[in-house]
C-alpha cells in the first residue's frame, strides 16, 4: 500500500512558568477528549442495485473485513463493484494479497477497501460518487474463487461492516446462511444510472430501430439511463419488448458511436413484455 503522510502538529514553545504548562496540556486533554467520533456515511453495498450477494468471515479476514458473492443465479466475475459511498478513490495493487484493489477516503476518517478487482473503472484519485462503478469483481492476488473483499475503516481500524445504517454482525463462518440485497444505484442514484441485468449480448443502434448499429453491450451487469418506445423486438418464443434503453456499449464498431447508443429492452434478464425496469423493479424513466 501507498504511505499517506499524516500531518504533526509542530513543536510547542516552553513556557518557564510549570503552572502555565500544566494548564496549557490539561486544556489540550479536555479538547481532545471532548471531540466526538466523526459520524460515518451511510454506506450501501459494494455491488449494483437489486442483487442479492450471500457473505461470510473467516478467521484469517483482517479488520472486520467480509467477502461477498452473488447469490441471485448471477455471476460474480465480471459484476461491477460499486462505490459504498461518495468520496476519494485510490489505486493499489498487491499480487501477493489483496491484488488489484481501490480504497475510497470518505472523509473525517472514514474509508472503505475493495479487494481482487479484475479491472479498475476510475482513475487513480478520481472523485466518486455513491453507486459509481469504480471497478469489476474478480480473483486477483491471494483469492481462490471471485468475490468482494470489502472493509470499512475508522482512523485506520477496521469496524463491523454497516450498510444503510444496520450492521452486518454477527457475521457467518461460511456462505449461504446471510445475504444482503442492494439499493445501491437504485432509480437513479450514481449518476443518473439504472443497473440491469442482460442475459446476452445485445447490438446497440444509433436510434430505437434496427436500421444502424453501432457496436456491442455485453451479456452481464449494465447500466443505462432512460428508455424511449419504438421498434417491436421479437423472440421465437413469442416474447417481446417496443422499449429500447440508452446506454454506452462494451464494444464500439469501426466508424460508429458506441455512446448514448440503444439496446432492445427485450435483453432484460427478469422482466415481461413491454416492460423496462432496473434491478429493484423501478421502471427506468423515459427520455
Amino acid at each position: 500500500m501507498r504511505s499517506r503522510t499524516i500531518p504533526t502538529p509542530g513543536n510547542i514553545t516552553r513556557t518557564t512558568a510549570l503552572g502555565g504548562l500544566f494548564a496549557l496540556l490539561a486544556g489540550l486533554l479536555t479538547v481532545l477528549a471532548a471531540a466526538p467520533a466523526q459520524a460515518a456515511p451511510l454506506f450501501k453495498a459494494p455491488f449494483p442495485c437489486g442483487q442479492n450477494w450471500t457473505y461470510s468471515h473467516h478467521s484469517a479476514e483482517v479488520r472486520l473485513a467480509l467477502d461477498f458473492i452473488r447469490n441471485d443465479g448471477g455471476t460474480t466475475a465480471g459484476t461491477p463493484v460499486l462505490a459504498s459511498a461518495a468520496g476519494t478513490a485510490y489505486r493499489y495493487s498487491q499480487p501477493s494479497g489483496a491484488g488489484n484493489y481501490i480504497a475510497i477516503d470518505h472523509g473525517g476518517g472514514w474509508m472503505t477497501y475493495y479487494f481482487h478487482l479484475s479491472a479498475y473503472s476510475v482513475a487513480d484519485g478520481a472523485s466518486v460518487s455513491q453507486g459509481q462503478q469504480i471497478g469489476v469483481t474478480g480473483s486477483t492476488g491471494n483469492s481462490s474463487g471471485a468475490h468482494i473483499h470489502y472493509e470499512q475503516l475508522y482512523n485506520g481500524a477496521g469496524q463491523n461492516i454497516v450498510i444503510n445504517g444496520t450492521s452486518l454482525a454477527p457475521y457467518p463462518g461460511s456462505y449461504g446462511s446471510k445475504s444482503l440485497t442492494s439499493d445501491n444505484g437504485c432509480s437513479g442514484g450514481g449518476g443518473g444510472k439504472y443497473w440491469v441485468d442482460t442475459y446476452a449480448n445485445a447490438i446497440g443502434y444509433a436510434q430505437a430501430n434496427t436500421n444502424d448499429a453501432q457496436g456491442v453491450l455485453n451479456a452481464g451487469t449494465n447500466y443505462v439511463s432512460c428508455k424511449v418506445w419504438g421498434q417491436e423486438v421479437r423472440g421465437s418464443s413469442g416474447s417481446f419488448n417496443h422499449w429500447w434503453l440508452k446506454t454506452d456499449l462494451d464494444t464500439v464498431y469501426a466508424g460508429k458511436n458506441g455512446r448514448g447508443a440503444y439496446v432492445s429492452a427485450y435483453y432484460l434478464s427478469r422482466w415481461g413484455n413491454d416492460e423496462a425496469r432496473d434491478n429493484s423493479g423501478a421502471v427506468i424513466p423515459t427520455c
